[in-house]
């Protein structure tokens, strides 16, 4: 039996489970800091160029975008191009995340909200519960929703037919989405760490979004302790700006970037306090390791999660940090970064 959308109520608020996207008052800098449009966007070059094909195409056809998966390092901004390519195809954007869908009701009341072109955005798209995507498969692949009405012997499946959607999935952790969810992916992008003439790019449009002065050099400082990550130098900035205004003549100066950062505890490479703490733990408690995630992340008072999706892949793009079958290993670079003498037993297994 099919019947339309229309003609059958799900009984609870769609909106509980949504996240508002336009912004509130207190995010409306967060929000005018972030690209409208694709032309807008600084680095990703591969990405974008992919995405520009993909909203042409769908464009030219009249279609919805195919299903988009991004996944990435925190910060590089999944969220970002989610409002871009519903600007980019002129249609509404809805935002929730996954853990906030936490029965399959909730999903239903969603999907029977969306009009046609619609772009659903699923942040943490890996924490999604099975009973969820069980729900979401038909709904990606043949834009139905299959709903049991009454129990036991009586009860009778109804097929609602759904306009045509596009789900949007953002992922830090690839390897935790199904691989049938994966798969009903047509598109899936990875964003990687951005590049210092990039990332000064994004620190200039945000002073000027901002009203802030700054010198070349100032800007380049920022974006050099940024690790890569345009959320970390927008954060950055602001703590910068405020240090300019309190202790400077309001500029951003190298000299004045410097300070600030430093009084930060962020250091000429990016690293701050739970980086260092990480490789000193690793270092003068475990000898350099291999030490588990685990017990790293107990002797420094974080969680699992934190270390492996902040802190190790910064730590790994640097060098500083090696993943073995018996755990964690800090390199002879994260000893000379450090300034903590490189052991003599372990150059020898190097020679």
């Amino acid at each position: 039996m099919e019947t339309g959308a229309s003609d059958i109520i799900v009984g609870m608020d769609a909106n509980s489970r949504v996240v508002n996207p336009q912004p509130q008052s207190g995010d409306r800098q967060d929000y005018a800091l972030r690209p409208r449009r694709l032309q807008d966007l600084v680095g990703q070059e591969q990405v974008r160029e992919n995405l520009a094909i993909l909203i042409a195409a769908a464009k030219q056809r009249g279609e919805p975008l195919d299903h988009v998966l991004f996944y990435g390092p925190p910060g590089l901004g999944k969220t970002t191009l989610a409002h871009i390519l519903a600007n980019e195809m002129g249609v509404e954007i809805k935002v929730t995340s996954g853990p906030a869908i936490e029965r399959a009701g909730d999903l239903a009341a969603i999907l029977t909200n969306l009009r046609a072109g619609d772009i659903l955005f699923i942040d943490e798209v890996h924490r999604l519960g099975r009973a969820v995507e069980e729900v979401l498969y038909p709904a990606m692949e043949d834009f139905a929703l299959d709903i049991v009405i009454g129990k036991g012997p009586g009860a009778r499946s109804v097929r609602l037919r759904l306009p045509r959607f596009t789900v949007v999935g953002a992922t830090t952790r690839l390897a935790l989405v199904t691989a049938p969810l994966r798969a009903r992916f047509g598109a899936v992008y990875r964003l990687d760490y951005y590049e210092q003439p990039a990332m000064v790019t994004i620190v200039r449009r945000a002073t000027q979004a901002l009203g802030v002065d700054a010198e070349e050099e100032g800007l380049a400082e920022i974006a050099r302790r940024a690790r890569g990550t345009p959320r970390v130098a927008l954060r950055l900035l602001r703590r910068v700006r405020d240090y300019a205004q309190v202790r400077g003549n309001g500029v951003i100066t190298a000299a004045v970037a410097a300070e600030a950062l430093d009084l930060l505890n962020v250091d000429p490479l990016g690293l701050d306090d739970v980086d260092r703490r990480v490789l000193h733990t690793i270092i003068e408690k475990y000898r350099g390791g291999p030490v588990g995630l685990n017990t790293i992340a107990a002797s420094v008072s974080e969680a699992p999660d934190t270390i492996m999706e902040v802190v190790e892949p910064y730590l790994l793009r640097l060098g500083f940090l090696e993943r073995t079958a018996q755990g964690r290993m800090a390199t002879p670079a994260a000893y000379a970064h450090l300034g903590i003498p490189y052991p003599e037993e372990k150059q020898e297994r190097l020679l």
